[in-house]
């Protein structure tokens, strides 16, 4: 009994040590199916197992539907997709799993025919009911007139879609129209909805060629969420309004479909919706997911769609991290020479290489230099700094006599001593085997760019430009990627 109870204290401190690695994986799921109409279904099984109203749009026409997710959210409604003039056999199966009594269609009869409202009614929906008009612009104004009074209305480009679908769970969640503008007018539809809703204040969705300061300077008290396009639009809503979710719906951002559907979905689990391209992650998603530590996602779509190169960035611990990768030397500094060989030259190689490695995987890195030019020391600094980089990693070659040989990491106690010894070791434990080294160890130096970096940091040698066995590894292609490669890791392993 003695033994077992000693044993008890052993056994809690080995779970509270694996726990942390075990919850540091980003979780991603993806809800995809062989169509834009299964893909809503399946949205659809993630919110509800019944419902007593469901929202129905045409797949294709997107700018009637974009203004509905806050009337979803309002009747807690899933949004399902038709084609215009039939229900597809998903579609159909699916309402008669939820059995809703009212069905929303939205659009005109040319969006969704006559017919799909009868094979809705043949379904057993009792009440269907068309909230249509004359224009995208009509749909949004009579969209409003279901929802409950408010002071504020979001206007958007009727023809920016992405923008209204990146502000649509905002708006669901605060039940505040989203009302629909050209670039050189404010629709009368418009006008009207905001006069009879008595709108006192507007958010514009948008840069100024999607909402021009002609038509801003029209709207009652507006502020504008701009950015430089859809992406960067999308982070910034994240930024403002789920600065504390760390959990996100995905999209194209040129495909709208899914992220029609996954509005009422995010809508209801409170997730702001963020966009990618379908090969990768673009850089102003991947900084609003680094700087929201947003660890939680949901895909929407098929591998078309958004590729799996996407969902494994957004799986690796890394997206969205900013890390500065400083190739030691440069310019008339050669640094260390020996057996044909530039130190600054090695060194930038393998920076280039970790870059690579780095943006492929989802991070943000940044380079000192990605050319043969002189920096300061202290501007090598300065630059990690502006950029509000996470983790710094400088790559140097050694060199003593020609005897001495080798791989080292150093790190420095000035600022994150702790965090920097970690990176050091992370990175050493995998390098001197990948460059098939002496393991010469972590160890503190006092280098310049370690010891004033205030984010935890680190300095590596790959080996000594000195020896001529360990040179002509640092010559090798093959062992200059290997270095690459178990740097990159020992980033990955760090987080």
């Amino acid at each position: 009994m003695r033994i077992f109870l000693k044993s008890i204290p052993i056994l809690i401190l080995a779970v509270v040590l694996f726990i942390p690695n075990a919850f540091a994986a980003n979780s991603v799921t993806r809800l995809d199916g062989a169509n834009r109409y299964e893909v809503a279904v399946n949205v659809s099984k993630q919110g509800w197992s019944s419902a007593n109203t469901v929202v129905i749009a045409n797949g294709t026409a997107y700018a009637d539907v974009l203004t509905a997710s806050p009337l979803a959210y309002k009747y807690n409604a899933p949004i399902l997709l038709t084609k215009s003039t039939t229900l597809t056999t998903a579609t159909k199966n699916r309402i008669s799993q939820l059995k809703p009594s009212k069905v929303f269609v939205i659009g005109g009869t040319i969006s969704v025919s006559n017919n799909v409202v009868n094979e809705l009614k043949k379904l057993g929906v009792s009440t269907v009911e068309r909230i249509g008009g004359s224009s995208r612009y009509e749909v949004a104004q009579n969209i409003s007139k279901k929802l409950s009074s408010n002071s504020k209305a979001i206007i958007a480009n009727g023809t920016a879609y992405a923008d209204s679908l990146a502000i649509s769970t905002y708006a669901a969640r605060q039940g505040i129209p989203i009302l629909l503008t050209t670039e050189k007018s404010i629709p009368t539809a418009t006008k009207n909805a905001m006069k009879s809703k008595g709108t006192s204040s507007t958010i514009v969705v948008g840069g100024e060629i999607s909402v021009p300061k002609s038509i801003y300077g029209q709207l009652p008290s507006p502020t504008r969420i701009g950015g430089k396009d859809r992406f960067e639009v999308a982070a910034n809503i994240a930024k403002r309004y789920y600065s504390s979710s760390k959990s996100a719906f995905i999209s194209n951002g040129f495909k709208y479909a899914d992220a029609l559907a996954g509005s009422a979905l995010a809508s209801k689990q409170n997730r702001p919706m963020l966009f990618t391209k379908a090969d990768s992650l673009a850089t102003a998603t991947r900084a609003i997911i680094g700087s929201n530590s947003i660890n939680n996602f949901t895909v929407l779509g098929g591998t078309i769609s958004v590729q799996t190169v996407v969902t494994n960035q957004l799986k690796n611990e890394i997206v969205g991290k900013k890390v500065f990768i400083d190739a030691g030397h440069g310019g008339y500094d050669s640094g260390a020479v020996g057996n044909g060989l530039k130190e600054k030259d090695v060194n930038l190689t393998v920076a280039k290489l970790v870059n690579s490695k780095l943006s492929k995987g989802g991070a943000l890195p940044v380079m000192s230099r990605s050319t043969d030019v002189f920096l300061e020391l202290s501007e090598r600094v300065a630059k990690a700094k502006s950029n509000n980089v996470d983790l710094f990693v400088s790559i140097h070659a050694n060199s003593a006599s020609a005897s001495a040989t080798g791989t080292e990491t150093y790190y420095y106690t000035k600022y994150e001593s702790a965090n920097s010894k970690r990176l050091a070791t992370e990175i050493q434990n995998r390098l001197y085997q990948a460059m098939n080294t002496q393991n010469r160890g972590v160890k503190i130096g006092i280098f310049h760019v370690i010891r004033e970096s205030t984010m935890p940091s680190s300095l590596v040698e790959l080996a000594f430009i000195s020896n001529a066995n360990d040179a002509s590894k640092l010559k090798s292609a093959l062992y200059q990627e290997k270095a690459a490669q178990a740097i990159y890791e020992g980033i990955i392993a760090y987080y």
